[in-house]
């Protein structure tokens, strides 16, 4: 049977508010999303401040706090969108949404919507240890814009903003921040250029998703950047944003001398795999085989944070 036969099959056969039904809405593939910006930021502080300065938890915490908030985000986006009926599945492109399915009813994602917000929260308490009371003020907004993205930002064509800081920006600078001990947490201008880059490269996963809706989206008043744009400017933006991102990256391999400048190389690995899955999205245009540019997407974003992971290492050794 082939493989999508087979998902379908499982999917048909979903029982209401079950264990499985709650891992298909938690969408296990996008934790690589919020995986890389941690990758990077635990790797930029353990460049800068050694085994004897890195801490450990702090590491951790960020990661299952990022891998919460991601699950979070997915609940709240299943639930909204069910409730304006985004999620039809006679016109919906992407794959299929457990609330609008029925596999989880809407008095279920409530409470799993509460709990998940909860849970993040208790995950992020203890930050507060390792890098202020400010990690209050943070984590609020993270809750707070990960409810609003749904809501009301992505209807306005703010969602490649919030993207480029809360997976880029924050993340990245965050863990960085509590990984290190009090004394040596100043964020250096090498870490923003990380962080910045880690977000543009993620964004290109919000596009191709933007890029596969943008005629439902624009039936639906969604105005996201690609309904503003049009078609033809959104497949050079992502084809420059994944470029601008290997750029900042190699850049900053080569600014740590001629040693480490050959850790540049190891990013034209992402960038060959960009290019091509660029290619292969103006070729597809529309209809639900952008899919699979969707989940080439998400392999090329993981690859880039895990080689800007490797780099670094190599070039603090």
């Amino acid at each position: 049977m082939p493989k999508t036969d087979f998902l379908t099959s499982m999917e048909s056969t979903v029982r209401t508010n079950s264990l499985y039904a709650w891992i298909l809405a938690a969408r296990p593939k996008t934790l690589t999303g919020a995986s890389v910006p941690v990758m990077i930021g635990t790797a930029m502080a353990f460049k800068d401040g050694g085994w004897e300065n890195f801490q450990t938890i702090p590491a951790l915490l960020c990661f299952l706090f990022a891998f919460i908030m991601q699950i979070d985000a997915n609940f709240v986006n299943d639930y909204f969108d069910c409730l304006k009926g985004n999620d039809d599945s006679s016109t919906r492109l992407g794959p299929k949404r457990a609330c609008s399915e029925g596999w989880i009813t809407l008095p279920a994602m409530r409470t799993g919507l509460l709990i998940t917000t909860l849970l993040a929260c208790i995950a992020g308490l203890p930050l507060i240890y390792y890098g202020g009371w400010e990690m209050i003020l943070i984590g609020a907004l993270c809750v707070l814009f990960c409810f609003l993205y749904t809501t009301k930002l992505s209807y306005l064509g703010l969602g490649d903003v919030l993207v480029l800081v809360f997976f880029g920006i924050v993340p990245v600078c965050l863990t960085y921040y509590v990984i290190l001990p009090h004394g040596l947490q100043a964020i250096t201008w090498q870490v923003l250029l990380a962080s910045v880059a880690c977000g543009l490269v993620i964004d290109t996963l919000l596009i191709v998703n933007n890029y596969r809706d943008r005629e439902n989206d624009k039936r639906d008043g969604k105005i996201t950047l690609v309904v503003r744009i049009g078609e033809k400017r959104t497949e050079w933006l992502y084809l420059w944003l994944g470029i601008l991102g290997f750029i900042i990256i190699a850049f900053l391999f080569i600014s740590e001398g001629t040693k480490y400048s050959s850790c540049s190389v190891l990013m034209l690995v992402y960038f060959n795999l960009h290019k091509t899955t660029q290619g292969k999205m103006k070729r597809i245009k529309q209809g639900k085989e952008l899919n699979n540019i969707l989940g080439e997407t998400a392999r090329n974003m993981f690859i880039f944070g895990l080689l800007t992971t490797i780099g670094i290492l190599i070039s603090a050794i």
